[in-house]
Order: structure tokens, then sequence, then C-alpha cells
């Protein structure tokens, strides 16, 4: 998770504790993150008729559990064996670019593949102009059709 989103030490571990007192506190977000996430912004309005996104304002509970995930997951990367496609935005202002980078390198399989893609955000696959999200479908396509042409 990228530091400008990430609550400071001292307060994540405030909300720590008190996500066992109000575990169903909604959170006030410091940045709207459906800005950072969304290059085009009409594209981030149609979004919001997606009827499995959820559009409110994250549980305190909720939250604290996906830093614990995170943390946890970042502490295992090296046990990642299974052939591997990472895709990410390199202008990604909620996922840090970064974090994949370290993914790539730690995770253990020899086959892994690492794309960064120029100018995008965060939803590679929603927010981007047409044109890039056309490019990150096929690259999926792509990466999948060589492997599964190997295994009969």
């Amino acid at each position: 998770i990228a530091a400008d989103v990430t609550p400071p030490g001292p307060v994540l571990n405030m909300l720590s504790l008190m996500s066992y007192i109000l575990p169903e506190a909604k959170l006030f977000p410091q940045k709207d993150i459906g800005d950072l996430a969304f290059r085009e912004a009409h594209k981030r309005k149609l979004a919001e008729f997606n009827v499995i996104s959820y559009c409110d304002q994250m549980r305190l509970k909720t939250a604290v559990e996906l830093i614990k995930a995170t943390q946890d997951i970042e502490s295992e990367l090296e046990k990642v064996s299974s052939p591997l496609l990472i895709l990410h935005g390199a202008a990604d202002k909620v996922t840090d670019p970064k974090v994949s980078k370290y993914l790539y390198e730690k995770a253990s399989t020899e086959d892994k593949t690492l794309k960064l893609y120029e100018e995008s955000y965060h939803s590679i696959l929603e927010g981007e102009p047409d044109d890039r999200i056309e490019s990150v479908i096929d690259d999926i396509i792509c990466w999948l059709d060589s492997r599964s042409s190997s295994v009969k």
C-alpha cells in the first residue's frame, strides 16, 4: 500500500485498538482514492454503477485486517512458486509499483513476468483509455496462451 494512503505507525496502532471496540465504525479517508485510481475521470463515474463495487466508506476492522493481511503476505513472498503475472500501473498512487517489483524479485518461481504500464493508474482494467485497457487484456491473454499451449 502506498505510503501516501497508509496512516503513520502511531495512528495505525490506535486504529488497531479502536477496531476491537468499534469494528463497524466507518473510516473517513484523507484522500479520495477513486481520483487516484482512475486516470479517465468519466470512467470513474461509470464505475459507480458497477453493482459489485462497494461504494461506501471502509469499516475500521476491515481496514485494519487488510493492512495486517498485506503485511503477512509481504513477509511470505519468497514462498510464491506458481507461475506469476504481475501487471501494475507505473503511475499508481494507491498501491506503490515498487511493491510489485519487490514481489517479482522475491517470488521463488522461475516463471514470472512483471509488466508496468507507463502513465497508468491503479485501475488498469477499468480507469484507463480504451487502447490501454485492450493492451492489458491482450498481455493477459498472450501470457495465458503461452503457458496453456505447453500443457496437454
